[in-house]
């Protein structure tokens, strides 16, 4: 059955699932997934799924999940808080180097990326000693951290600190980008890094052990949830709350960090860089006001779009992003993608590609071109543009930015 723009599965057992999905590939996995969350007995209206939904652990990644009276750790994961920062500068492409290899190693030496050491005290993703600037962000947080930690001795991560302000692994990035009008803009990808993970972790595998207690017979084990009124569904709303401001500052500590290390490379003249700036999560869980009823809205790879929100959807390392403003739509609970999404596993691109290939696919980017980013390579997600032509009536498209500096962890 379809809608003028959204695609509707009504299952047997459960409520809707809207997905605006009308020129995207979803393949199996994701759909059955999407079935299991619609058939709890706590789904509010439907499920709204994004262009870019594709399995995940438990819930997809690329979903809306509206609940009342319950809260499923695993549908906002593990990276809690993850999401996108862009800043707009006064820079024109004119005034970069015609070599960018510069701007993207004092892009490296200024924020720590990657992971060695098992995430020990000698990995060079994190900091070996955080910064003053660190330090200071660290003090806005450290009171609610001690509190949640004093309940759950376990959540005390050694790397709390040395990872505010650091990128992480995987799909988080750096970029230089130009928009249409060749402006010159820094955009990231982060989350709320080695502490994040481990409050998601504890509390998925806390509320499973809910669920044994209670004898509760679940479609998948990793949609084990928390009921409203519980203590555990309060300490994690307290948790998640807290791990998702980690994030947002984690991502502001980054930007300035950028910021600065460009300006100090001597490879461009000073420029302004606060002329336009946006800060979004999309992986999350907040409370919201949606049909007359508040209600939890948990987006896991998704973005918040109400009427005039500023948002951003990247594509992959050698595919277009777009800075997007929300039309407000209700019937995706005011939601859009977080990006191109994954069309294939990371095991699977790995297998299919070589770096002849991902070479290939990101000519005239500077980054990375070797075998470890193989999993990270354009051919691994799905066409950014058939992703934004599925949501047209989600968002509207302010900017237009190709990357021409890219740095992974």
């Amino acid at each position: 059955m379809t809608d003028s723009t959204y695609n509707v599965m009504k299952p047997q057992d459960g409520v809707p699932i809207k997905a605006w999905t009308r020129g995207v590939t979803v393949e199996e996995a994701a759909q059955k997934q999407l079935l299991n969350v619609a058939r709890m007995p706590f789904i509010y209206k439907w499920v709204a799924a994004m262009p870019d939904v594709h399995w995940g652990i438990g819930a997809t990644v690329g979903s809306v999940i509206p609940t009342r009276g319950a809260i499923i750790p695993a549908a906002v994961g593990v990276d809690i808080g993850c999401g996108m920062m862009a800043v707009k500068t006064s820079l024109n492409a004119s005034l970069l180097p015609d070599n960018l290899y510069g701007i993207r190693q004092a892009i490296e030496k200024a924020v720590p990326h990657g992971r060695t050491d098992n995430g020990g005290k000698n990995d060079r993703g994190a900091w070996r000693e955080a910064p003053p600037s660190t330090l200071a962000a660290w003090g806005t947080l450290q009171e609610r951290f001690e509190r949640i930690v004093e309940k759950y001795p376990k959540l005390n991560h050694a790397q709390r600190i040395n990872h505010l302000g650091t990128l992480g692994t995987g799909n988080h990035f750096i970029e230089v980008c130009l928009d249409e009008a060749e402006n010159v803009w820094f955009m990231l990808h982060s989350g709320s890094r080695g502490v994040g993970n481990r409050f998601g972790t504890f509390f998925i595998e806390l509320a499973k052990e809910d669920m044994r207690k209670w004898m509760i017979n679940l479609p998948d084990a990793d949609l084990a949830y928390l009921p409203q009124g519980t203590d555990h569904f309060k300490d994690y709303v307290d948790a998640v709350h807290w791990a998702q401001d980690y994030a947002l500052l984690n991502r502001q500590l980054m930007m300035q960090n950028i910021i600065a290390a460009v300006r100090n490379s001597g490879l461009t003249p000073e420029f302004n860089a606060t002329v336009e700036a946006v800060n979004c999560h999309h992986n999350y869980v907040t409370w919201e006001h949606h049909y007359g009823e508040n209600v939890l809205i948990t987006r896991k790879g998704a973005v918040r779009a109400r009427e005039g929100d500023m948002g951003i959807i990247p594509g992959s390392m050698g595919a277009r992003s777009y800075i997007v403003r929300g039309k407000g739509n209700a019937e995706s609970f005011c939601s859009c993608s977080h990006g191109a999404g994954r069309a294939m596993s990371r095991a699977e691109a790995k297998r299919r590609f070589s770096v002849a290939d991902h070479i290939a696919a990101t000519v005239g980017v500077e980054c990375r071109k070797d075998e470890v980013v193989i999993d990270e390579t354009p051919m691994a997600y799905k066409p950014i543009d058939a992703v934004m032509e599925a949501q047209k009536d989600l968002v509207e498209i302010v900017y237009t930015l190709r990357q021409v500096v890219c740095v992974k962890g």
